[in-house]
């Protein structure tokens, strides 16, 4: 038997069991390339043992309720779970969010109280999530959800509500008890920095309000790469990693340094299918997943946020599938959870670096050879040696 018990404060965060935490982690859908949502047990505990590398706190089933064995998973791992009812709006795409219909009303009511009647015994869950970018380009949709809230207050007074909207001002920050939005400064136009700016920003605006980032994330693909990082057209066919790699570094480095944002969530675990889009290396493609739709590949991003967020020792060299290189004078970075390490080219050391506070190393104007480079990085805890290694070659 176990208890727990937890709260949301508008400006400290996240408490569990009094205690803060920060609640990092992953939106997640049920889809695996080859399968689709027919997935097996296997392919479930698959995923939980990548959440689990990476270090999540948190995960944010969308768009729908996932299978039961995944929150078994979730129960006896202690990750923090967002459940949400299929209530999705069109994003950034055209078309009527809510249609204002008896029969739609019935059918998320429904669902709603299904949801909650089916996990109310699952410790992991925290949160329901009564929809997702909701447009006002038709019907308000707004007395409705105030109902909805209504039926998951009623089925379960211990649990807090919550929904995911685009929307800057307060149309709904009163129908549910905190709110989230999802943003993408530095993807969709913007910059990184964007994103701390606002988010003070609404927290001055709205002081009373606990709110968290509910998606965030860049297309990224492993077999497309730059020595230098340039922000690519997000619907373009070229998302190269280090792009992805650097959205991230800049994104967490904002968010780490407001607690009050109560949960932070990386759109996405694994690239998914998405039907509509005709972007990135392949259609029907939403690419800003950490590792790759058959879960083959993990990116760069997957590591930067593992020597953020566990603590087990680790150390990676970053751009590492981007081997042939055109210029001899390059930036080499490690993601490290240590004090230290040291770089060596070719066996001869280039230096040690330390730790720049977000688990990176950067060597600047590292010189390399013609031809082949093997690129090492060692560092030491508690007596053993922690290391990494990649060729590059120089053309």
């Amino acid at each position: 038997m176990g208890l727990r018990y937890f709260s949301v404060d508008a400006g400290k965060g996240f408490f569990l069991n009094g205690k803060y935490l920060d609640l990092h982690g992953l939106g997640l859908h049920e889809d695996v390339a080859g399968k689709g949502s027919a997935l097996t047990t296997a392919d479930l505990y698959k995923d939980m043992q990548l959440i689990e590398e990476v270090g999540a706190t948190a995960l944010r089933f969308t768009h729908y309720p996932h299978q039961q064995y995944l929150y078994e998973l979730c129960d006896s791992t202690g990750v923090v779970v967002w459940s949400e009812i299929p209530f999705v709006g069109p994003g950034g795409y055209t078309g009527a969010g809510y249609i204002k219909t008896p029969e739609f009303h019935q059918q998320a009511k429904q669902v709603l109280t299904e949801m909650i009647r089916q996990n109310f015994n699952h410790p992991s869950v925290c949160f329901w999530g009564l929809f997702n970018e909701l447009k006002l380009d038709y019907d308000n949709p707004v007395p409705f959800l105030d109902s909805l809230n209504v039926i998951a207050k009623t089925e379960d007074p211990s649990r807090i509500t919550t929904c995911a909207s685009l929307k800057d001002d307060d149309t709904y920050n009163g129908v549910s008890d905190v709110i989230a939005w999802n943003k993408y400064f530095g993807w969709y136009g913007s910059s990184f920095g964007d994103l701390g700016v606002w988010a003070d920003k609404t927290h001055r605006q709205f002081p009373q309000k606990p709110f968290a980032i509910s998606e965030y994330g860049a297309g990224g693909s492993p077999f497309q790469h730059q020595e230098n990082a340039t922000q690519p057209s997000p619907t373009g066919r070229f998302h190269p990693e280090e792009w992805q790699t650097l959205f991230h570094e800049q994104s967490w480095k904002q968010l780490v340094a407001r607690p009050f944002v109560w949960g932070k969530y990386i759109w996405v675990l694994a690239d998914f299918g998405s039907s509509v889009r005709t972007e990135g290396i392949a259609n029907g493609i939403n690419d800003k997943g950490l590792v790759t739709y058959d879960r083959a590949i993990k990116k760069d991003a997957f590591y930067f946020y593992k020597a953020n967020w566990n603590p087990e020792p680790m150390i990676y060299i970053a751009g590492r599938r981007n081997a042939d290189r055109k210029e001899s004078a390059t930036q080499i970075k490690a993601f490290c959870n240590l004090n230290k390490a040291e770089l060596f080219i070719n066996g001869v050391s280039a230096g040690v670096n330390i730790n720049d506070g977000l688990n990176r190393m950067v060597w600047e104007k590292v010189k390399l050879h013609q031809g082949k480079n093997t690129i090492k990085m060692v560092a030491k805890h508690r007596g053993k040696t922690v290391e990494d290694t990649c060729i590059w070659i120089l053309n």
